[in-house]
């Protein structure tokens, strides 16, 4: 279709007998008061929703309706329109039809617009209608910033000239610092780092290149490789971001710092250390407005769900969640403390660092340089009357002994620890010097995690099992394993070509039942082992990661990818 003709949305929408005149009505008052776009006042008010006022706008104009959810988006046809005008018209290029291009746009009836993308395309316009959610997402997903990356880091190379020598007091006093090719260079790495969903960004000089990876997902993606000898300045133009001491470069350093992408508070914890080539960095970025999580939404399975709900209301004990960095045990933690954060609670936590701010609980930053241990400020915590103290990580004999004693006290404790499974949880504590009687009298519950990658919805397809994948499952599953349809993702613009999106957790619960608790208070590790083991018969990691590959919702080779990292 051509240039759409002008439309009044409400009209539309009444005539369809999708939105009352009473509503249409409220809807006009409420955007006279607020300024707002009458379509968005409509679905805050929850009249109608995004996607049906789409479908009606496209039945109107004679357009397609296009869910962006499942439509596999081609990067170089998307990047003709240029994302400053994409995001500024809410529209997006999706084909190439020759003499014409069709572009989804969120507001249609938006002319002014419509004629602007016509003449930047220079072609005519073939009209979608798409929802401004998922344009937005797909405008992010898209508009990757690898070749000005790329382009950064010459331009920084060349700025460097042939020695590779830098200025340490220009770059830390220069006025109009904002302007320099590595403050550019840095700032555009965040930007497309916080676009792809990475959790971590590794800058590690090579012998003639710097590689960047984003870890996306759990897995490391190479971003860019470039000229090795920007490596030092951009090394020290993040020490000087966070306070490090930029001298030093025998030792490894940490640190954090906290930036602004697209209006989004990101906090970065920086890890620096020596290598054979130069100082490799690592930064995991904590974006501050993600929110979080409720116990319902972090996979945990409903039978486990019910008895982790009882015993985090209990007044006293101990409950630990466990699993390797990267895991999700701190997600899980605050999930909990935030069903339980009231203003009957007094909630304390001790943390190294504190990765989330959540409003109406006390939050106290481990600081080992000033002595500010995790062991003084648990004492000094349990002596500010709380309810419940969540301590970062059971790292030493200190902690455990007070967090254990805590938990005897009439506190709830919750904690961390690096174990590989629940069952050896409670062995973890023993060897840490913990008195036998404390560990069965304190320890209540142990959560085991890991996190599994989700197949990509945009891409999902039947998928037929390899004969090893069928072994693993049938281990876990038995018969049952040829009752399910298998599913994977085939690869799109969506997943970065993957087939996964995003990641859930699986778990096991180990209850410190009376025949646990016995056997605990014994000598006999092997039989502690085979009692645990018993009671998590049917509801291990493994049988759980088998469960979500049976429910199509990830791969029987990633249920297998995660479970090999666990202990037999």
């Amino acid at each position: 279709m051509g240039r759409p003709e002008k439309i009044r949305l409400g009209e539309i929408l009444v005539q369809q007998k999708l939105l009352s005149e009473d509503q249409l009505k409220a809807a006009l008052e409420e955007q006279k008061k607020t300024g707002r776009r009458l379509g968005h006042v409509f679905i805050e008010k929850g009249f109608i929703s995004e996607e049906l006022i789409s479908k009606a706008l496209a039945r109107q104009l004679g357009a397609a309706y296009i869910d962006l959810k499942h439509y596999n988006i081609k990067r170089d046809i998307i990047t003709r329109l240029p994302e400053t005008q994409a995001r500024r018209f809410r529209a997006i290029v999706l084909e190439d039809k020759g003499e014409s291009y069709m572009v989804g746009m969120a507001d249609p009836t938006d002319l002014t617009a419509y004629d602007e993308i016509a003449r930047v395309l220079k072609r005519d316009i073939d009209l979608a209608v798409v929802t401004e959610t998922e344009l937005l997402r797909a405008i992010d997903r898209s508009y990757r910033r690898t070749e000005q990356i790329a382009g950064l880091a010459q331009e920084l190379g060349a700025d460097l000239g042939d020695s590779g020598a830098i200025d340490f007091a220009a770059l830390a006093t220069t006025p109009g610092l904002e302007e320099a090719p590595v403050v550019k260079l840095l700032q555009t790495v965040f930007e497309d780092a916080t676009q792809a969903r990475a959790s971590d960004i590794h800058i590690e000089p090579q012998e003639k290149r710097l590689q960047i990876r984003f870890r996306i997902d759990g897995v490391l993606h190479l971003q860019t490789e470039t000229d090795a000898k920007i490596a030092s300045a951009v090394v020290l133009r993040l020490k000087l971001m966070s306070g490090l001491d930029i001298s030093e470069k025998r030792l490894p350093q940490d640190g954090r710092f906290a930036i602004k992408v697209r209006n989004t508070a990101i906090d970065v914890r920086i890890s620096t250390m020596p290598t054979q080539y130069g100082e490799s960095v690592v930064m995991r970025l904590l974006n501050q407005g993600s929110g979080i999580l409720g116990l319902d939404n972090i996979g945990i399975p409903a039978d486990m769900l019910v008895k982790v709900r009882e015993v985090i209301h209990r007044h006293s004990g101990m409950i630990l969640v466990t699993g390797p960095t990267g895991s999700g045990k701190t997600t899980t933690l605050y999930a909990a403390l935030n069903e339980l954060n009231t203003p009957e609670r007094k909630i304390i936590t001790v943390e190294d660092p504190v990765e989330y701010r959540l409003p109406g609980i006390n939050q106290v930053q481990v600081n080992d340089k000033i002595e500010l241990t995790f062991d003084r400020v648990l004492r000094s915590a349990l002596r500010q009357d709380p309810d419940v103290v969540l301590v970062g990580e059971m790292r030493d004999e200190k902690t455990v002994e007070t967090g254990l004693r805590a938990a005897m006290t009439g506190h709830m404790v919750f904690s961390t620890l690096h174990t590989n499974d629940a069952s050896s949880t409670p062995i973890r504590l023993l060897d840490m010097g913990a008195p036998r009687y404390m560990v069965a009298l304190s320890l209540q519950l142990v959560l085991a995690q890991r996190l599994v990658r989700v197949i990509c919805e945009s891409c999902i397809e039947d998928y037929k099992l390899l004969p090893n994948e069928h072994e693993f499952l049938r281990s876990e599953l038995g018969d049952e394993v040829d009752r399910h349809v298998y599913k994977r993702g085939r690869g799109c613009s969506h997943c970065n070509g993957t087939g996964f999106n995003g990641r859930t957790g699986i778990y096991e619960m180990l209850e410190m039942t009376k025949p646990v608790v016995e056997a605990a208070n014994q000598e006999d590790v092997q039989k502690f082992i085979k009692i645990a083991r018993e009671q998590l018969a049917g509801r291990t990691l493994r049988h759980h990661a088998a469960k979500i590959a049976a429910a199509g919702r990830t791969t029987a080779d990633e249920a297998m990818r995660v479970s090999s990292q666990l202990a037999d």
